[in-house]
């Protein structure tokens, strides 16, 4: 089986419950780069990260990032995974949520894992397979969702990925 990356051009949606906004959002994605290849089988997927309501996406500059880290700092968060995947006509969406604790992080941790350029493109600005395990102090869930691909709900939705 061949995969492909191909980058969504489309407009995210940012406001509303959390779940439902990830899987319109990896719905989108995976509608948009669906309609462009014929007899593909299409993956969408979203992350966003969540505390008190309030979403934090991919920081635009290190100050961004340094305001998310110091918010989630010490605290529980949640991470929404959001995948759809489209095969012929059929279109099924999932949506995983991993809780995330992070240490408290001292100004000189954040500044570490600042200067590591990991929190570009990150929603939350951190990446926890790499320096931002350092970050967390504990998970309740699925891992590869926090990496940015619930793994368990992708299979739920395409079990033929496994073999027999």
């Amino acid at each position: 089986m061949q995969f492909a990356v191909r980058v969504a051009d489309v407009d995210e949606q940012e406001e509303g419950p959390p779940e439902r906004v990830a899987a319109e959002n990896a719905r989108r994605k995976a509608e948009a780069v669906a309609s462009e290849i014929a007899d593909a089988v299409v993956l969408g997927a979203d992350t966003m990260v969540c505390l008190d309501g309030r979403t934090y996406g991919k920081p635009t500059n290190p100050e961004a990032a340094r305001v998310t880290l110091r918010a989630l700092s010490g605290r529980q968060h949640s991470v929404i995974g959001g995948i759809c995947l489209v095969d012929g006509g059929a279109v099924s969406t999932a949506v995983a949520v991993t809780e995330v604790e992070f240490r408290e992080l001292s100004e000189g941790l954040i500044e570490w894992y600042l200067s590591a350029g990991e929190w570009r493109e990150r929603a939350g600005a951190y990446a926890i397979q790499g320096r931002g395990a350092a970050l967390v102090r504990r998970i309740d869930g699925d891992y590869l969702n926090v990496v940015g691909l619930p793994v368990v709900a992708l299979l739920e939705l395409a079990p033929w990925l496994l073999p027999d």
